[in-house]
C-alpha cells in the first residue's frame, strides 16, 4: 500500500509538472510562447524560444485537480511549433523582431546600442509574437548579465555532473526528483553548496555566470528547472539543449560532444574578458573535449573539474594522460570522487571563499549521514 501511495503522488506530481506550461492560456488554446532563459553581455544578448499552436480545454474539464492536468499534458504532447511567428524582444533601448523557424523555434541575438544597467545581474525583456489568425501574445523573459564585477565564468555539464544521469534513465530520475525526500534526489552531495560558492567567488559577492549545458532535449526544460529550484542549485540559463527531432533532414540529433564545444567556443567568445572553470563528469567526453579547449584557448582555461561517475581504470589512466599532457598549460585538471575534493582545489586556487569550502564540507557530510541512518 505505501509503494502504491508513493507512486500514486509520483504521477500525480509529474503531470502537474508536465502540465504546468500549459496552465498560462487558461484553457482558451491558440498561440503559446515559451522563452527560455537568456544570458548576454554589455554587447549582445541572446535569447531562445518556441511558439505553439495548442488546442483549447473542452467545457466539461475541471479548472484544476487531477483531470485537468492530464487534459493539459494531452494538450502539451500534441501541440504544434508555429513556423513563420514574428517575434520582437525588446530590452531597455534595444529591440529586434526575428520570425520563427519550421518547429518553431526562435534565436534572437540582440546587439546592444543602449547600455544596460550595471547593478543588476538579471534583466527582463518584453516579448511580442504576432503570428497570421492568431491573437497577438506579450510574454517576458529573464536574461542574465554578468555584473562588472564578475571575474570567472563556469561552465558546467549536468548529467552526471550535478545530477545523477537523467537521460537515459529518466523514468528513476523523475521518481527521485518527485517523490524521494530532498537528500535522495538526484542531485550529487554537495553540488548545491559547491554551486552557491562558485558562483559568488572568493569575495562572496562576484555573482558570476554559471551557464549549464545537457545532452537531453528541450523537451525536458522545465524538468530541469524544477531540479534546480528543488536542490537550491544557483539558476543559470539552461539553454544548451539539443532538439531531438527527427526529420529526413535531420535523422539523428547532433552529436553531444559537438554540441557542447560549441557552446563552450561561443561562451569564451562572448565573454572574452573573464578566464573559465569548466565542470564535467569522467563517464562521456568532457575530459576530452575540454582538454582540446584548453589548447585552442591558452591562459583562458584555469581548472578542469571532471567527477569520478565509475571506476574503470583504463578510463581513470586515460584522464591522467591527458592530466599530463595539461601539464605545461595554466590549467588544471582534477579528477575528484565528490564535491569535497573539487572545492578543496577551488579553495586552495582562491576560486571560492573559505566558507563556501565548509558550506560543501558540511553539506555532504550531511548527506552520507542520513543515507547511512535510512
Amino acid at each position: 500500500m505505501k509503494v502504491f501511495r508513493q507512486w500514486s503522488s509520483f504521477v500525480k506530481r509529474l503531470t502537474h509538472v508536465m502540465a504546468k506550461p500549459m496552465k498560462r492560456d487558461l484553457g482558451r488554446g491558440g498561440m503559446m510562447v515559451h522563452p527560455y532563459r537568456g544570458y548576454g553581455s554589455q554587447r549582445e544578448i541572446f535569447v531562445m524560444g518556441r511558439v505553439f499552436r495548442q488546442a483549447a480545454l473542452g467545457r466539461a474539464i475541471p479548472r484544476r485537480g487531477m483531470l485537468r492536468d492530464t487534459a493539459d499534458v494531452a494538450r502539451r504532447i500534441f501541440r504544434r511549433g508555429l513556423s513563420g511567428a514574428g517575434v520582437e524582444l525588446t530590452l531597455g533601448g534595444n529591440q529586434l523582431c526575428v520570425i520563427t523557424d519550421r518547429d518553431g523555434y526562435f534565436n534572437v541575438h540582440l546587439p546592444i546600442s543602449h547600455p544596460l544597467p550595471i547593478d543588476v545581474s538579471w534583466h527582463v525583456a518584453d516579448i511580442r509574437v504576432q503570428a497570421e489568425g492568431q491573437r497577438p501574445v506579450n510574454t517576458q523573459v529573464e536574461i542574465y548579465v554578468p555584473p562588472p564585477e564578475a571575474d570567472l565564468v563556469v561552465i558546467s555539464d549536468i548529467d552526471d555532473t550535478v545530477m545523477f544521469t537523467g537521460v537515459a534513465e529518466k523514468l528513476k530520475m523523475l521518481y527521485r526528483l518527485f517523490v524521494r525526500k530532498p537528500h535522495r534526489r538526484t542531485a550529487f552531495p554537495g553540488v548545491a553548496s559547491l554551486y552557491q560558492a562558485l558562483h559568488r567567488g572568493a569575495s562572496d559577492k562576484a555573482e558570476r555566470p554559471i551557464l549549464y549545458v545537457s545532452r537531453g532535449p528541450w523537451a525536458i526544460y522545465e524538468m530541469l528547472e524544477a531540479f534546480f529550484q528543488l536542490n537550491r542549485i544557483p539558476v543559470g540559463p539552461i539553454l544548451f539543449l539539443r532538439e531531438w527531432g527527427i526529420s529526413w533532414r535531420h535523422p539523428w540529433p547532433r552529436r553531444a560532444e559537438a554540441h557542447k564545444r560549441d557552446l563552450i567556443d561561443h561562451m569564451l567568445a562572448l565573454f572574452d574578458d573573464l578566464p573559465c572553470i569548466l565542470i564535467g563528469d569522467s563517464g562521456q567526453h568532457d575530459p576530452e573535449v575540454y582538454s582540446e579547449v584548453v589548447r585552442d584557448y591558452p591562459g583562458r582555461i584555469k581548472a578542469i573539474y571532471i567527477r569520478r561517475v565509475d571506476q574503470d581504470p583504463a578510463r581513470e589512466e586515460a584522464i591522467q594522460h591527458l592530466r599530463n599532457e595539461l601539464a605545461d598549460t595554466d590549467c588544471q585538471l582534477v579528477l575528484a570522487a565528490d564535491s569535497v575534493l573539487i572545492a578543496e582545489h577551488a579553495h586552495a586556487e582562491d576560486y571560492i571563499s573559505a566558507r563556501g569550502l565548509q558550506a560543501v564540507k558540511r553539506d555532504v557530510y550531511k548527506s552520507y549521514q542520513e543515507a547511512a541512518s535510512e
